[in-house]
């Protein structure tokens, strides 16, 4: 028998809405603050290219589906990607203080 998780497919972007990086996680919150803890990182792709900005995200109760719908997305193509951020929010509005209730993080994150 399946247990339910939380579990979140995201895409987060700069702050010029230019980059799109599409991730999973099962804490959203502590995924979004390391993004902004590692902005500026070369090593990495959402660091590189400063993507924190919580643009689009659903839950998944099994990790199968989530990881299913990561890869899903991740093979759309950007208009298809910007298509599904408009019908979730038109605005492309940052969601950041909605789930982490500060932003930016504290420092000592």
């Amino acid at each position: 028998m399946e247990r339910e998780y939380n579990f979140w497919v995201y895409i987060v972007t700069n702050w010029k809405k230019t980059v799109l990086y599409v991730g999973m996680t099962n804490d959203l919150g502590r995924r979004l603050m390391e993004h902004y803890a590692n902005r500026g990182n070369q090593e990495t792709f959402a660091g590189r290219y400063y993507c924190y900005n919580l643009v689009y995200y659903e839950w998944h109760p099994y990790v199968e589906s989530a990881i299913a719908r990561e890869k899903e997305i991740k093979n759309f193509l950007r208009e298809k990607k910007e298509a599904l951020i408009r019908e979730f929010n038109s605005d492309w509005k940052f969601f950041n203080t909605t789930i982490c209730g500060a932003w930016p993080p504290p420092a000592t994150l």
